[in-house]
């Protein structure tokens, strides 16, 4: 039962109103005493053309209450409703010991397709903490929708064409060499690239040769191409190891080079529709109607610019997979460049553009300050995670030196607590590394919620049980602290849904600090293997279902859920 919706439909029939108009409006309370669930009717005054309190009584005297509501009382502009504490548990605890690792989900996304765009590096940098949020709030985005019966395409444009190779083969040629290529990897291409901006800054001419080699790529130079491939190769290795330490998976790595003989039709399509003028030699589409500088299609010298693959690459995923909606996870300083060519495909005369959903996130950064490729100053992915990792092993070592499984269990935790701490954040918002707070048992961090669900497992696995009988006395279960978890449990689909509707995983690991929260509470207020046999049997069912909706909601942020730390 979705109590929210439930509790919409008694007070839309009681005001005259669509549950939908009332849904959105209601509120969990900050503490019991102002009810388990309450409506404020302020938005309702202008609809109905009264005085909010007024329209608070009038629902209160009309209203057919629910059978899981208890009392409903008035406060002002608020409808407060009390729930019937046992039938409440025993409605939210038997579904989750029912569908299990299915609680939460639904079908509202069955038959639509989303393609996510995200992660996206650079070929021939290294992955830096900087390309961190794009890959996990992309993978985290894509895995909420997926519990919701989308089919999602996860779609890794690798940023594996453009000017930057001619840099990186004149960077070569001037400054590298195969062997230290071989030996090295993407430690001297990042070494020789940087060498490039360093030089360039006196020889503005190097920045030419970079455009030339960029051309010669474009029509099929036999060395260009060979040197292109070879840098491909070298990186793919490397970000095939990271998606590995962060367990993300794509289901296309279709990169801008993949669009290369694409984009041809699409500038004749734009000529054709009129939509094409030369500006200084360049190719533009002019959009000082909509108050925007115009979207740049062709350079002078004939090369073509991330504009036009990302047009190209649109049309291609709108005609491959016909999605309901594309979403590109990429930082905010991006907004214009995507309002750009989002309205040539608008003005290109495809009503689809509206499906087009540009998903920005604010900066990553560490105490040292903002990152950069160009001057060289990056923290490597790989570094990053590992030091996370041997940061949680020194912990383990410290709190429970003889924990099994310890690599492991350090790896989950570690690199969970970089996830986590990125998506706690909301995603517009700037992210700075703490390694005290990220990595602390306690407060809002991802392994105060593996803990907190590694605990509700030892208190099972002391029980002797793997699963719940559901067939307890729900009465049993009326005290204030088991509520509390409870409601929180029985909003999680809907902060699920949410989530999804707003592109912020944040919401789900909001709330799974404070199902959390919750839980320790629970726990250190009600004795649970000490107590009666009827009373034992009653929390463990929410000990079960703590379990089961915390693994299931670290599984769509992308962290996994130890059972021992």
């Amino acid at each position: 039962m979705d109590f929210k919706f439930e509790i919409a439909k008694a007070i839309a029939t009681a005001a005259g109103l669509e549950p939908t108009e009332v849904v959105g409006g209601i509120e969990i309370p900050p503490n019991t005493d102002m009810g388990d669930y309450a409506f404020p009717c302020f938005r309702l005054a202008k609809t109905l053309r009264k005085a909010p309190p007024l329209i608070a009584a009038d629902i209160a005297e009309k209203i057919v209450k629910p059978d899981f509501i208890s009392e409903i009382k008035i406060q002002g502009a608020y409808v407060n409703l009390f729930t019937d504490k046992g039938m409440f548990a025993k409605e939210i605890l038997e579904n989750v010991v029912d569908e299990k690792e299915n609680y939460g989900k639904c079908d509202v996304g069955n038959g639509k397709t989303i393609v996510v765009d995200y992660s996206s590096p650079n070929i021939a940098k290294p992955f830096h903490v900087g390309h961190l949020r794009s890959t996990v709030i992309g993978n985290a985005i894509y895995k909420i929708h997926e519990f919701l019966g989308y089919n999602c395409v996860g779609v890794n444009h690798l940023g594996d064409w453009g000017t930057q190779f001619g840099k990186l083969i004149v960077a070569y040629k001037n400054w590298g060499s195969k062997q230290a290529v071989e030996e090295k990897g993407i430690e001297e291409l990042m070494r020789i690239y940087v060498k490039f901006h360093d030089e360039a800054e006196n020889k503005p001419e190097l920045d030419d040769e970079a455009r030339g080699w960029f051309v010669k790529m474009q029509d099929g130079d036999e060395e260009a191409l060979l040197l292109w491939k070879w840098f491909y190769e070298i990186s793919m290795k490397e970000f095939d190891r990271v998606y590995k330490m962060l367990g993300v998976k794509f289901d296309a790595f279709t990169g801008e080079s993949f669009y290369n003989d694409k984009m041809a039709p699409v500038v004749d399509e734009l000529k054709e529709k009129k939509l094409l003028i030369e500006s200084e030699g360049a190719m533009i589409v002019d959009l000082e109607e909509e108050k925007m500088p115009p979207c740049l299609i062709i350079r002078k010298d004939g090369g073509t610019l991330y504009a036009t693959r990302d047009i190209t690459a649109a049309l291609y995923r709108k005609n491959k997979y016909n999605f309901e909606k594309c979403l590109y996870l990429t930082a905010l300083d991006q907004n214009l460049h995507f309002a750009q060519w989002f309205k040539v495909i608008e003005k290109m005369g495809y009503e689809w553009s509206k499906d087009l959903v540009h998903v920005p996130f604010g900066l990553v950064s560490l105490d040292t300050g903002k990152l950069s490729t160009r001057k060289g100053n990056v923290v490597l992915m790989e570094e990053l995670l590992n030091q996370a990792v041997n940061e949680t092993k020194k912990i383990i070592e410290e709190k429970n030196p003889n924990l099994p499984n310890k690599e492991e269990v350090a790896k989950q935790v570690g690199i969970g607590a970089v996830i986590f701490n990125d998506l706690y954040n909301g995603r517009i918002k700037d992210v700075v590394f703490s390694w005290e707070r990220m990595l602390s048992f306690e407060g809002e961090t991802g392994p105060y919620v593996q803990y907190t669900n590694a605990r509700a497992c030892s208190v099972l696995k002391k029980a002797g049980i793997t699963e719940v009988a559901a067939n307890v006395d729900y009465t049993l279960l009326a005290d204030e602290s088991s509520a509390e978890v409870c409601k929180l449990l029985a909003d999680f689909s809907n902060k699920i849904k949410d989530a999804a509707d707003k592109y912020e995983p944040s919401i789900v690991s909001r709330h799974l600090v404070n199902i959390a929260q919750a839980f320790n509470k629970f726990y250190h207020d009600n004795p649970i293997l000490s107590s009666e046999e009827d009373v034992k049997n009653a929390r463990l069912v929410i000990v079960y279902a703590v379990k089961t909706v915390l693994t299931t909601g670290l599984g769509l942020l992308g962290i996994n859920a130890p059972e021992q730390m």
